[in-house]
């Protein structure tokens, strides 16, 4: 008998195996983790990241996933967040203000390693800084490939590998996203506490807001060609908040961008045999105010009681099962993002959208209480 390198005892000839594999130890990934742990599940969390790990994206988290981590016990991750009060949008020479529901902002280092401690807590063991994908499946089990590292087997694998994953097709047109933090001490006192900025301009739109230790998160969505034409994020960033007339961060074309493929994509599969994909390896569409993060929680806490029961015994149906459960919890939220993000590609009906919503704020609530509705959980319950 040996030790593997995940704690186990083999034998020389057998592959470590594990009830659960989870591929992608962002959001969705730890929740998915935690939430089999607890159940009793061994489970092995896998991320090509080591944690805390700088990401841009997705520092806004809605009243959607706030309510959602509540009902899994977990509303203490996002105690230290800035509160959201609303959002501005500018666009020419005009702005509106929205208000928002119970969101906060709190940056991806403290969210996703608070998340992924609790999940270790749970009982999942966590293997950073290594690749992980699934290298075959059969009937009884699905072998993974853990870095080159020795196979592991899984009776399930989660698989939330985010938007580099090979599970989704970008979307003819698509947007790319880019980010950067910006220290604090750089930030335009404009761009105070409490609120998103969406600068949206012919070309993009630029949201920022302040997270929880002064620092200013920037996010944008770019038309490639437009990128292309102003030689790079930074210069894309600062045209777009001049064209709305906001101050620009000092220096943000030297500031270390970093870009991420297409944004709004299409999941080529949402199962596999013995395999589920969630999070953005599910699907994405362009998010604007912390829905990405809703989704992400969402789709973990919805396909937890049904990979357990794969666990027990994998049958097709329960992929079939978990294809409604998503397109029941995720797919309206994400029709009315796409819906709004066909508005901001157009700075005319942008700037009628924004007009309407200085003479009537109230105009926005529908779309705000669409987006930020919490989902019932599932009939198997989302957790113990």
């Amino acid at each position: 008998m040996t030790v593997s390198l995940f704690g186990f005892r083999v034998s020389d000839s057998e592959f470590p195996s594990f009830d659960v594999v989870v591929i992608g130890a962002g959001p969705a990934g730890a929740v998915a983790a935690r939430e089999l742990a607890r159940r009793g599940h061994s489970v092995l969390l896998v991320d090509k990241a080591r944690f805390p790990r700088p990401k841009v994206c997705g520092c806004c988290i809605n009243s959607a996933a706030i309510t959602t981590l509540k009902r899994l016990g977990l509303g203490h991750v996002v105690a230290s967040g800035v509160p959201l009060r609303n959002v501005t949008i500018g666009s020419g020479a005009r702005s509106a203000s929205v208000n928002l529901p119970d969101g906060v902002s709190l940056s991806r280092e403290a969210f996703d390693l608070a998340l992924v401690r609790e999940a270790v807590k749970a009982g999942a063991q966590l293997r950073e800084g290594a690749v992980a994908r699934i290298e075959s499946t059969c009937p009884e089990y699905a072998t993974v490939t853990v870095q080159d590292e020795q196979p592991v087997r899984a009776k399930v694998v989660i698989v939330a590998t985010g938007l580099a994953g090979r599970e989704t097709t970008p979307e003819a047109g698509s947007r790319i996203g880019a980010g950067v933090i910006v220290p604090a001490d750089l930030v335009p006192v404009q761009f105070r506490p409490g609120t998103i900025f969406m600068a949206t301009g012919r070309g993009g739109y630029v949201g920022l807001v302040r997270v929880e230790d002064g620092r200013l998160d920037v996010a944008a969505a770019f038309d490639v060609a437009f990128v292309k034409s102003r030689g790079g994020l930074g210069c894309a960033a600062a045209s777009i908040l001049n064209e709305v007339g906001w101050p620009c961060v000092p220096g943000i074309a030297d500031l270390p961008w970093k870009g991420t493929p297409a944004l709004t994509r299409r999941a080529n599969k949402l199962f596999g045999q013995r395999w589920f994909a969630i999070g953005d390896a599910a699907g994405y569409v362009e998010p604007f105010t912390g829905e990405g993060m809703a989704w992400a929680v969402a789709s973990a806490a919805a396909v937890a009681p049904i990979a357990a029961r794969a666990v027990q015994h994998w049958s097709d149906s329960l992929g079939r099962e978990w294809e409604r459960a998503y397109r029941r919890v995720i797919g309206g939220r994400q029709r009315v993002c796409r819906i709004v993000s066909r508005v901001l590609r157009s700075p005319a009906l942008t700037g009628t959208v924004v007009r309407a919503l200085t003479a009537c704020p109230a105009l926005a609530r529908p779309v705000v209480w669409s987006l930020n509705r919490s989902s019932a959980p599932l009939s198997h319950g989302a957790h113990l």
